[in-house]
C-alpha cells in the first residue's frame, strides 16, 4: 500500500509532477451522462415476468428451496459470477460504463440468459440497462451511461442473470487504474464485511446476527454501513420477502434455516451512511459525497454454514475476488 500523499507532494508514479497534477483521484462528484435506448433480448431466451414492459408478478415463494431449485441456482449463480469476473477486466481508464453494459448484455445472451435488471421495477420507470454500474460515491443502482472511467475511480458492477427459471445475483467493487490509500482500505474493509456476514449466516441463528457482524467490523474500521438497502431472499424471484440488513436490527429475528437462499451485499461508506436519490429514481449516492463500496454473493444455507453460489470458475481471473 502506498503512503498517503498530499496534493503538492511528488507523485508516486515517477513522473516528477505534483500528485495533484498527476494521479490524485478526482474529487468531482459523479454526474449523470447520456443513456442509450434499452437493448432487446431475443425471444428464444426465457424471460422473467417484467421483461418487455410487463409488470412484476409476485407470489409466496418458499424460503427453503427444493433440491431442484438449488441445483438450478448453483448453475445460474456460477454463470453470473463468471460474467462479473470477465466484466471486471474492462474497468480501465477511458472505458465508459455504457461499454461495460453492452458487454454484459452480449455475455448474457451468449449464455442463453436474461440480464435480470433490464426493465425491472415497473413499466413507468423500468431500469434501462443490463447491469448496475456504481462509481465512487454512488452507493448502488447506478445506470450505465457515456461517462468514461478515470484513473483513481472505484466502480461496483452488479450482475444478475436469469436462467433455468432462477436468478443468480453478485457484485464486486473494482479499482480503475491506481487508486488512493483510503479507497484501497474502503474496498478491503467492505470485502471483509461480506466475509464476516457470510461467517455469521449459520442455521439456527437469527438473520440480524449477519448485520451485527458486518456493522461491528465496519465501525471498528471507522466506516459506516449504508442502511437504505438490504440483502434479500432470491430464487425463482429476483427479490423475495426475506430481508438481510447489513446493520444490527433488533426486530429482524427470522431464524436461518438450511435450504434458504439469500444475498448478503453490504454497502460501506467512508463518511455518513445516509443516502440521497438522483432524479432518475434509481441512482443512490452518499449524502456527503464520500466514497462507498459493495460486495455481494448469493448464498445457500447448509447444515453447518453457508455455501456461496456465485463464486466464479476461475478465482484468479481478477485480484479482487478473494472469497472461495
Amino acid at each position: 500500500m502506498r503512503t498517503l500523499l498530499k496534493a503538492n507532494d511528488t507523485c508516486w508514479c515517477g513522473s516528477g509532477k505534483k500528485f495533484k497534477r498527476c494521479h490524485k483521484p478526482s474529487t468531482d462528484p459523479v454526474r449523470p451522462g447520456r443513456i442509450t435506448p434499452m437493448r432487446t433480448v431475443p425471444d428464444s431466451i426465457v424471460k422473467p415476468t417484467w421483461a418487455d414492459g410487463n409488470e412484476i408478478e409476485r407470489w409466496d415463494e418458499p424460503r427453503v428451496k427444493s433440491a431442484d431449485v438449488i441445483e438450478r441456482m448453483r448453475r445460474t449463480g456460477r454463470e453470473a459470477a463468471d460474467t462479473l469476473a470477465a466484466l471486471g477486466q474492462l474497468c480501465q481508464p477511458g472505458v465508459t460504463t455504457e461499454e461495460i453494459d453492452a458487454a454484459c448484455h452480449e455475455m448474457a445472451i451468449q449464455r442463453n440468459a436474461y440480464p435480470s435488471p433490464l426493465g425491472y421495477s415497473s413499466p413507468d420507470n423500468p431500469f434501462p440497462k443490463s447491469l448496475c454500474t456504481s462509481v465512487n460515491e454512488v452507493i448502488c443502482h447506478g445506470i450505465p451511461d457515456d461517462r468514461a472511467l478515470i484513473d483513481g475511480d472505484i466502480i461496483n458492477l452488479d450482475v444478475t442473470l436469469f436462467k433455468e427459471g432462477v436468478h443468480g445475483d453478485t457484485n464486486c467493487t473494482f479499482f480503475v487504474g491506481q487508486v488512493d490509500e483510503l479507497s484501497e482500505r474502503l474496498v478491503r474493509v467492505t470485502r471483509e464485511c461480506l466475509e464476516k456476514g457470510i461467517e455469521a449466516a449459520r442455521p439456527g441463528q437469527p438473520v440480524n446476527e449477519i448485520g451485527r457482524a458486518i456493522q461491528t467490523h465496519a465501525e471498528l474500521n471507522d466506516m459506516a454501513v449504508v442502511r437504505d438497502f438490504v440483502g434479500h431472499g432470491i430464487g425463482e424471484q429476483f427479490h423475495t420477502d426475506l430481508q438481510i440488513c447489513h446493520y444490527y436490527h433488533p426486530r429482524l429475528t427470522d431464524i436461518i434455516e438450511p435450504g434458504m437462499t439469500f444475498t448478503i451485499e453490504p454497502m460501506i461508506a467512508v463518511g455518513t451512511w445516509r443516502a440521497r436519490m438522483w432524479n432518475d429514481g434509481w441512482t443512490a449516492v452518499t449524502a456527503d459525497g464520500g466514497r462507498t463500496a459493495q460486495f455481494e454473493h448469493t448464498l445457500l444455507i447448509t447444515d453447518d454454514g453457508a455455501e456461496i453460489l456465485t463464486t466464479p470458475s476461475d478465482t484468479s481471473i481478477h485480484p479482487y475476488w478473494s472469497l472461495a
